[in-house]
């Protein structure tokens, strides 16, 4: 258990609380500017992004928040980009650098930095096998896949078009896996053609399954006909003798292609049988069995100036880094759901394919949009803009985002280096890291990769961060920690808060918060005991574990 001073506890968590929710809330009326925001960078499609949205606001008579402060950004964009928060020191030195472009000239390094491969390998996992591994599925060979094609920006579309037309081994070909995540059932490709669509082209045709869209133009043959260019494949699972116990076990499992020929047959409600051939956007394929109808799939998705596959990734990206789409749910456009701001994402998804589907040129001019650089605090006058009541999103602010599972655990180590607490070799320390990633898991778990994977606040995730093992380490003084180190430097109380704020918060203390956190070390009769309990409240509070 741990042990905490709870009534000076209490009182310092709730002045860090009501802080940090003031900031999610209303704040003093944005100052007015004086002249065009910039990041430094010279690119002018991002002046184009900058006016698009700015028209929104004009249109919809609302003013936009003043731009983020230096450690509200820097905490932002290190989230977003390489998915966990920057260390004390990286917080203050872009803070003390006067250079105009230094915003433009993070991004960059942050973009070429590991990290961010390892962050999106990680989105782009939970997102095509889930967060929880489905059986027959190589986790790591997914992963390999991804970090491969990450780590050398390969364009967009051909990663999909890997993906689709994947077939082998799983874990020689990585790409496989996503095939083998959506057919754990005999469903005759019903999953694939599902995922495949909503996941790539950002449409939702599973509900034309059994019946036509009450709301649009999509048929119940358009289901049908996407379905049949996936029928030509089926996975093979090997199994082989244990040594030990001479018993049969899994091996290994690969997608391996069939002879399927032919047009697909399914049931109207009405009992009717009807016949679907492939056909994708009026495009029919020859339905002859030696034609590979997963390859002309992948090349029909990427015709066009503005194809469904570069407007869906626009669009998921986006709402990525702002917290909201241009449409709710990003992956489900159509005429029935009509976006935000339809002639920006039609342009973005212009230039996307010009760009030869380059994913960090799209997340540089997104990150470089004077919208991603606005703080979240709102204002009198943009206190409409609330897409979480419903509202169509304007973008006049920065929406609070949840954290990721991932996001929050590698905060921590950055924070705290929890995970070197007491360890005196790094073969251990990572052997620890894993034991705590697996249980800090078991409190995010979803079947799938979606928004329920983030930390939103249920009892087996506050009881993690409260009481767990990871926050135990991090708040302890055993060799290696933060706080040891804190605690052995030189320097007066405040100094210490300071520092504690800039590790956990990204920022200093303002001067409530110093005032509450050194009556609690005063008042306190164990002065580690009051260190760990104020570190304990930084580390619990609102303003670390969101997005903002």
């Amino acid at each position: 258990m741990l042990r905490f001073s709870k009534q000076l506890c209490v009182v310092f968590i709730l002045a860090v609380y009501a802080s940090s929710l003031a900031s999610f809330a209303n704040a003093a009326p944005p100052e007015s500017r004086k002249k065009a925001f910039s990041t430094g960078a010279f690119d002018p499609f991002i002046d184009y992004i900058n006016g698009q949205i700015q028209q929104g606001w004009v249109d919809n008579e609302v003013e936009p928040s003043t731009v983020a402060s230096d450690e509200e950004w820097v905490r932002r964009v290190h989230l977003d980009l390489i998915g966990q928060i920057p260390s004390a020191e990286t917080v203050e030195k872009f803070v003390k650098d006067r250079d105009s472009a230094k915003r433009s000239k993070l991004i960059d390094q942050l973009l070429d930095d590991p990290a961010y491969v390892q962050n999106f390998t990680n989105v782009w996992t939970n997102l095509l096998i889930g967060r929880r591994t489905p059986r027959r599925v190589s986790r790591n060979g997914m992963q390999k896949f991804l970090r491969e094609a990450f780590a050398k920006n390969r364009p967009w579309d051909e990663i999909v078009q890997d993906l689709v037309t994947a077939e082998g081994h799983f874990e020689e070909n990585g790409a496989v896996n996503y095939l083998l995540a959506q057919m754990q059932n005999n469903d005759e490709a019903v999953q694939v053609t599902a995922a495949t669509t909503r996941l790539f082209l950002g449409i939702q045709v599973q509900c034309t399954q059994c019946h036509n869209h009450p709301f649009n133009d999509w048929k119940q043959n358009q289901f049908w006909e996407y379905n049949s260019f996936f029928r030509q494949m089926r996975r093979v699972n090997h199994r082989k003798t244990d040594p030990k116990t001479g018993r049969q076990v899994d091996d290994y499992s690969e997608v391996v292609a069939t002879g399927f020929n032919g047009p697909v047959y399914f049931e109207k409600r009405s009992g009717l049988m009807q016949v679907a051939y492939p056909i994708f956007d009026k495009v029919k394929v020859d339905p002859d069995g030696s034609i590979e109808r997963r390859k002309e799939f992948s090349k029909l998705i990427v015709q066009g100036d503005k194809p469904l596959i570069a407007t869906a990734i626009v669009n998921r990206m986006w709402g990525y880094f702002m917290g909201y789409g241009f449409t709710r749910p990003v992956d489900d456009m159509g005429p029935h759901n009509p976006a935000s701001h339809p002639e920006l994402l039609d342009k973005m998804a212009e230039e996307l394919v010009k760009k030869k589907y380059d994913l960090k040129q799209l997340a540089r001019w997104i990150c470089n949009s004077e919208a991603y650089n606005l703080t979240s605090q709102l204002g009198r006058k943009n206190e409409i803009d609330s897409p979480e009541r419903g509202e169509t999103p304007l973008f006049s602010h920065m929406y609070v985002k949840n954290m990721t599972a991932e996001q929050l655990y590698d905060s921590l180590i950055v924070a705290t280096g929890a995970h070197k607490s007491g360890q005196s070799n790094w073969e251990r320390a990572e052997t620890q890291r894993r034991q705590w990633m697996r249980q800090f898991m078991m409190a995010f778990d979803t079947d799938s990769g979606d928004d329920s994977t983030t930390f939103n606040g249920t009892i087996p995730q506050a009881l993690m961060m409260m009481n767990g093992e990871l926050t135990k380490n991090a708040i302890s003084a055993d060799r290696g920690s933060y706080l040891n180190q804190l605690l052995l430097e030189k320097g007066n109380d405040q100094a210490k808060i300071r520092k504690m704020f800039l590790a956990t918060l990204s920022r200093y203390p303002d001067r409530r918060e110093t005032t509450s956190a050194q009556k609690l070390l005063a008042g306190s009769k164990n002065k580690l005991a009051a260190y760990q309990d104020l570190y304990w409240a930084l580390l619990n509070s609102n303003e670390f574990i969101f997005n903002h």
